[in-house]
Order: structure tokens, then sequence, then C-alpha cells
């Protein structure tokens, strides 16, 4: 099992395709609701996802109630600048979905409150709005991964053309 992101109406192809190219790093499922503020065979995202848009696990669904339709039971945080709890004191499971909204406006007001209690945050101060959506992904899911031990990831980095000296 892995973890899911989910995007909820992203605006901006570029976020997208990072978030993209995250998601085939760590064995993450990529989860798009529409509608979309793109098209998916842009350029622009195919270039920020780089050579590796082919290989993400991608989920598409016109809009949310038919996402929480299609994965009955998940356990889905909520990424929101709103939220009481921060990202770090939660206690992440393989399996779970993290949930962020567009760049423009977040997850709406209406899933947030019905959710209240998986509504995480990522601390900042007062006067920035938001953070990036592609650093805000990256920040929380390498989080979820640091709690489960980076399962199934490769734990040592490896030099190109020279060895380290103790491997």
């Amino acid at each position: 099992m892995s973890f899911n992101i989910v995007l909820h109406q992203p605006e901006i192809p570029a976020n997208t395709g990072n978030i993209g190219r995250t998601c085939v790093a760590t064995g993450t499922s990529l989860h798009l609701i529409e509608p979309l503020g793109f098209r998916l065979d842009e350029r622009s995202i195919k270039r920020a996802g780089m050579d590796y848009w082919d290989k993400i696990d991608l989920h598409r669904y016109i809009n949310y109630d038919e996402f929480v339709v299609a994965n009955p039971g998940a356990r889905i945080w909520y990424a929101t600048t709103k939220a009481h709890k921060c990202y770090s004191d939660v206690q992440f499971l393989d399996g779970d979905y993290i949930m962020f909204g567009k760049e423009s406006a977040g997850i709406p007001e209406e899933i947030l409150v019905d959710n209240e209690e998986f509504c995480i945050r990522i601390p900042m101060l007062d006067d920035i709005r938001s953070l990036n959506l592609s650093n805000s992904a990256a920040i929380v899911l390498y989080e979820a991964l640091r709690q489960t031990e980076f399962q199934s990831m490769e734990k040592t980095g490896h030099l190109h053309r020279l060895n380290w000296k103790d491997a």
C-alpha cells in the first residue's frame, strides 16, 4: 500500500506536474478532482512532471462526491491554512489520502466543516496567505512517509561514477 495525494480542482499545470513527479518518486497515487484549470495533455504539465508523467498512478473524478463514492472508507486528511491541527501532530497511516485545494481558494469550506477533525495545516507566519501547492504537498507527504519509516523506498543514495567509502 502507499499514500494518496488528492488535488481538488487544481488550476496551475506546473504545480500538478511537480506533484505528479513527487508521487512517482514516492510510489504515491495521484487523484484529481475536476474541474481542472488545464488539460492533462498540456506541455507545461508534462514538462513539470518531466518524463515521469506516464508512470503516475492517476485517478480522475468528475467531482468530490464521485471521489468519496469511489474510495469508500478512505481516511482523508484535508490540508488547509484554516485548520487547528498541525500536520506534524497527527499520526499518518499507510494508505491515507491527503487532499489539497485549488491554488486560488483551497478546499471548499463546506467540505472542511464536515471533516474538521481531519483538517491539518502547515504553520507559517500570519501575513502569508499560503505556500505553493506543490511545496505543501511535498512537505505533508514526506512527513507521512517519515512516520511510516519510508516503507519500500531506497534509504541510501548512490554516486554516479564513484563509490562511497563505507559502501
